[in-house]
C-alpha cells in the first residue's frame, strides 16, 4: 500500500482536472454527449503537453496511481447502478440484439486489428468499448489486458469520437428510417456505446415525439442490460491474459485470473438488486439515495482516471498512429448499427 503522502499531489492534480471538466460539462447540457472523461482527457494531454507537471516526481506517484486503482475503483461502484431484476425483466427482450451488436464489434475488431494490424491492445480495447459501454467497459478491461495511458487514451478518444456522432445524428435518422418509438429506444440502447449519449439521443427522441420520457427509460434499461457484459468480456480476456503470460506452460489456475474489482463489481451488483427487493419505505429511499450517490462518485472516478491518463499520453504519438484506431472504431460503429437494425427486422420488432 503506498503512503498517503506519495500519492496526495499527484491525485489532487486529478481532482482538480477532473472537477474543471465536470464543470465544462455542466456549464451546457448540450456538452454532455461528449463527455467530462474526454474533457479530462484533454486538459490532462494539454497540461502534460505544455507543462512540467508529468515530468514532476513528486506527482508522478499520484497520477498513476489514480490512472489504475482509482479507475478500478470506479468500475467496482459502477455496480451500484445495476438492479439486475430491473434488467431482467426488461432487458432480456433485448438480449438477442445485445448479444449479436457485441458479437459483432468483437469480430470486426480482430479483422480490422488482422487486415490494417492495429496495436492489439488498441484494437481490443475500441472493439470492447465499442460494443458494451464506451468508457467504462475501457476503464474495466484497461487492467485486465494490461494497457498503458496512451492505448487507453486513444481507445477513449475514438470511441467517444463515434458516440458523440450518433448521439447528434440517431435521432434525425430513426425518424427517416421509421423507427416506432420502442424501435428507437432499442436502437439507442445497443447501438450508442456511451450512457450519457445514450440519455442524451433518447432524450431528444422524447422531446420530439412527446412520448414524456418512456424512451429515455427503455434506451437506459437496455444499455445497464449491455453493462453486465462487462462480466464475461472481463473474464475470458483474464483467462486469455493469462495463457499469453505463462510461458512455462503451467497449469493455470482459473479463480487467480479473476480480476479482484471484478468480482467486487458483481457484489456491488448484486447488493443493489437485494436492496431493491426487499427495502421498502423510507429505508429504500435512504439506500436509493446512497447508490445515486455512489454513482456520481464513479463517474467523477473515472473522469480523475482519464485526466490521469491524458496527462501520460504523447499526443504527437498519438496523432501519428490515430487513422487506423479510428477507421476500426469506425467499423464498428457503422457494424453495430446495422446489426442492430437487422435483428429488430428479424425480430419483428420493426
Amino acid at each position: 500500500m503506498k503512503k498517503i503522502s506519495e500519492i496526495a499531489p499527484g491525485m489532487l492534480v486529478c481532482i482538480l482536472i477532473a472537477a474543471a471538466a465536470t464543470w465544462i460539462v455542466n456549464l451546457a447540457p448540450a456538452l454532455e454527449i461528449v463527455g467530462a472523461p474526454v474533457f479530462g482527457i484533454l486538459i490532462g494531454i494539454a497540461l502534460g503537453t505544455f507543462t512540467s507537471v508529468s515530468r514532476a516526481d513528486s506527482l508522478k506517484t499520484g497520477i498513476s496511481y489514480t490512472s489504475k486503482k482509482i479507475l478500478q475503483a470506479a468500475v467496482v461502484l459502477l455496480g451500484f447502478g445495476l438492479n439486475l431484476a430491473t434488467v431482467g425483466k426488461v432487458g432480456m427482450t433485448s438480449l438477442p440484439i445485445i448479444i449479436s451488436t457485441i458479437a459483432t464489434s468483437l469480430i470486426v475488431a480482430y479483422i480490422v486489428f488482422k487486415l490494417f494490424k492495429v496495436p492489439e491492445k488498441v484494437a481490443t480495447l475500441i472493439g470492447v468499448g465499442s460494443s458494451i459501454c464506451g468508457g467504462s467497459a475501457i476503464a474495466a478491461t484497461a487492467p485486465v489486458i494490461k494497457a498503458d495511458d496512451e492505448e487507453i487514451a486513444q481507445s477513449i478518444s475514438v470511441v467517444f469520437l463515434f458516440n458523440v456522432v450518433a448521439a447528434l445524428i440517431y435521432p434525425t435518422f430513426g425518424d427517416w428510417i421509421g423507427l416506432t418509438d420502442a424501435g428507437f429506444g432499442l436502437f439507442a440502447g445497443t447501438a450508442i456505446n456511451d450512457t450519457s449519449s445514450v440519455t442524451a439521443a433518447a432524450s431528444v427522441w422524447d422531446t420530439l415525439h412527446g412520448t414524456g420520457g418512456q424512451v429515455l427509460e427503455y434506451a437506459t434499461i437496455v444499455k445497464l442490460t449491455r453493462t453486465l457484459a462487462i462480466i464475461p468480456i472481463t473474464l475470458v480476456l483474464s483467462i486469455i491474459q493469462a495463457k499469453k503470460t505463462n510461458s512455462e506452460g503451467q497449469k493455470l489456475n482459473i479463480a487467480k485470473m479473476v480480476p479482484t474489482f471484478i468480482i467486487y463489481f458483481v457484489l456491488a451488483s448484486a447488493i443493489t438488486t437485494v436492496v431493491n427487493q426487499v427495502f421498502t419505505g423510507a429505508a429504500l429511499e435512504t439506500a436509493a439515495a446512497l447508490f445515486a450517490f455512489l454513482k456520481k462518485v464513479s463517474k467523477f472516478f473515472i473522469v480523475m482516471a482519464m485526466s490521469a491518463i491524458g496527462i501520460n499520453t504523447d499526443i504527437v504519438k498519438l496523432v501519428k498512429t490515430g487513422a487506423k484506431p479510428i477507421a476500426l472504431g469506425f467499423a464498428c460503429w457503422v457494424m453495430i448499427g446495422a446489426v442492430s437494425l437487422a435483428m429488430q427486422h428479424v425480430l419483428g420488432m420493426w
